[in-house]
């Protein structure tokens, strides 16, 4: 793995941590910290990693498009703009596809494009200090790049009141609509996103991947297609070694071998 600029990346068994690394800055995302996002979650391969953490560091998690990178766009023609805001999905995309679970561990801020790593993350661990806010609409724009995310994760009708209000609201809003799953203090948070990946790793990992992809295919299939798709998963999934040594273990009322 290439030494990066913006972001840190720490692997420990089997366990990535990646986190944006910008502090003085509240760790504002400008091209080449989205570019180095991408890069670090496009070398995650299910097997080395079974986890993701994706983390800020310093106070806040992430306050959004960094504001050199936002002057630079005033002078952007359209079509520099979508290649800009396609980069921005891109990443985006990537860390939705990873193939293992991705945790968010959010503390202070998490504005704009940062509530975007929250919605894509699969399970998002918030500090009671944390405070979000979907804030395009107060600079003249739209969350539009993250909005697939977010809608899939909080719905049209939070989506209406926040989009357009752009208002900041805190952990326990973000839990109740869906945006987070877990609050704690902030000094509990490592705790508890060690708590989270120990149950990720007593879970099979080939398991967690057709999981994601469940999760990912089978809102878009008729009723039909999902009856089949689902039906052609678990079978796969119990003639797979790890669907075989699962029940065993179970069966023999042991410990199955990815979690030893």
């Amino acid at each position: 793995m290439k030494d990066f600029e913006t972001i840190k990346y720490e692997l420990s068994d089997q366990v990535c941590s990646i986190t944006l690394n910008r502090p003085d800055l509240h760790n504002a995302m400008n091209r080449v910290l989205l570019d180095e996002l991408r890069d670090a979650f496009d070398s995650i391969e299910r097997g080395e990693v079974r986890a993701v953490v994706l983390a800020g560091e310093g106070k806040s998690f992430s306050a959004g498009a960094d504001v050199n990178w936002m002057r630079a766009s005033l002078d952007f023609s359209h079509e520099e703009n979508v290649a800009d805001a396609l980069a921005l999905a891109h990443t985006f995309d990537t860390i939705n596809s990873c193939p293992v679970p991705v945790i968010a561990r959010i503390q202070g801020a998490a504005l704009g494009g940062g509530v975007g790593l929250a919605a894509v993350a699969d399970i998002v661990v918030a500090a009671d200090n944390a405070r979000f806010a979907f804030s395009e609409a107060k600079l003249g724009i739209a969350p539009a790049v993250i909005s697939p995310y977010v809608l899939a994760k909080i719905g049209r009708s939070h989506a209406r009141a926040l989009f357009f209000t752009a208002e900041r609201f805190g952990a326990e809003r973000a839990l109740a609509i869906g945006l987070v799953h877990v609050v704690v203090p902030h000094d509990q948070l490592d705790a508890e996103v060690d708590r989270i990946v120990t149950e990720l790793k007593s879970s099979a990992p080939a398991a967690i991947a057709r999981a994601k992809m469940l999760i990912a295919t089978v809102p878009n299939l008729a009723a039909h297609e999902a009856m089949q798709f689902t039906a052609e998963t678990i079978a796969a999934l119990r003639v797979s070694p790890e669907g075989q040594e699962g029940l065993r273990a179970f069966l023999e009322k042991r410990r199955a071998s990815w979690a030893e």
